[in-house]
């Protein structure tokens, strides 16, 4: 029997009944191994932190950890199988989240980290042999992918052949709506800000986000600046803070972790949920969240993504279930996955 089937095994039983000792597990099971690799199984779930224990010796008993529920993997098609108001959710913002639980723990598994560390020294390789003419150039066309995608992603209605005509000729689409046009425009001026100042973001700080966010709605009628008032989600229960200074303490509590993290990787994606998660603002959240993920990855010599082969009902139910349940997992796919795409694919 494989270890990976009997570690979710035991990881059901766990979160379905806390508190269980080890014996009781074993006896749950019904699987046809011993109590010893029950046993050593256990011992390696603890060493992960995916399992905590209370008590000690005969009196040991195992609870899910904090980081368990962070990071396992969730069945999408289940999960959205019920509707909005039957699923069980963490409806406030979680204030212990990014000064305790984000703080302590790796969001990459080692397998996960080799990976991204064999596409980064790919595409550093791949950018050693481009003249700076081709590097701009595919500079450019992951620019105009990402703008394209990330508005796509907000309801924006312009194809990717319209997107680049409108950023590289000026030239706007017949029947198209002035926003959609606008709001296209300022993610490549960010991301122009970005490339010409790439340690904006380095350190990260309130104010420095608060400047792209202020560039992506320009002249989009959206009040800049930390929001005042309450704001609601489209498609959850989820509500965010609604006080002014306990969201700027979130974001200032935000900065102060992806600045404090080593692995450029977890800067990138935690800017990415947590900007999101969080809603600072009355609108754009998400937009900014993209750009200052990809700016972290731009100001440490890192491929930017461009998100352009994500499905945006899969972006954004992975954006619900961080919101609802504090899970990463489904998010974390993405991440890995348009990381490896955009390394393959430009430059």
């Amino acid at each position: 029997m494989k270890f990976d089937l009997i570690e979710k095994e035991i990881l059901e039983r766990v979160k379905a009944n806390p508190l269980l000792s080890s014996k009781e597990i074993y006896d749950e099971l019904k699987l046809e191994i011993g109590y010893a690799t029950v046993k050593r199984v256990l011992n390696q779930l603890i060493a992960e932190e995916l399992i905590t224990i209370k008590g000690k010796g005969k009196a040991t008993k195992y609870l899910i950890s904090p980081y368990y529920e962070l990071l396992y993997p969730v069945d999408m098609d289940r999960y959205f199988a019920e509707e909005q108001d039957e699923r069980k959710i963490k409806g406030n913002f979680n204030l212990s989240l990014i000064t305790d639980v984000l703080k302590n723990v790796n969001l990459f598994t080692k397998r996960e980290q080799e990976i991204l560390r064999a596409l980064h020294v790919k595409f550093k390789g791949n950018i050693a042999e481009l003249s700076v003419t081709e590097y701009n150039k595919e500079q450019e066309r992951l620019a105009i992918d990402l703008s394209w995608k990330s508005s796509q992603i907000e309801g924006n209605t312009y194809s990717l052949l319209e997107t680049e005509r409108l950023l590289k000729e000026k030239e706007t689409a017949e029947g198209k709506p002035k926003d959609d046009a606008v709001m296209l425009l300022n993610h490549k001026e960010a991301l122009n800000f970005i490339i010409a100042n790439p340690d904006y973001v380095v350190p990260l700080t309130v104010r420095g986000i608060e400047d792209i966010h202020s560039i992506l709605i320009k002249d989009l009628g959206v009040d800049r600046n930390i929001r005042q008032r309450r704001v609601g989600i489209s498609g959850t229960n989820y509500s965010p803070l609604d006080n002014e200074h306990q969201i700027m303490d979130a974001l200032n509590d935000m900065c102060s972790l992806i600045n404090d993290k080593e692995d450029i990787f977890e800067k990138s994606l935690l800017a990415l949920v947590l900007l999101s998660y969080i809603q600072a603002f009355a609108d754009g959240n998400k937009r900014t969240a993209r750009i200052i993920s990809n700016a972290i990855l731009i100001a440490n010599q890192y491929c930017p993504l461009s998100f352009r082969t994500v499905d945006s009902i899969e972006y954004k139910k992975a954006m619900l279930i961080f919101y609802e349940q504090n899970n990463i997992s489904a998010f974390k796919e993405i991440f890995i996955g348009q990381y490896e795409f955009a390394v393959n694919t430009y430059f």
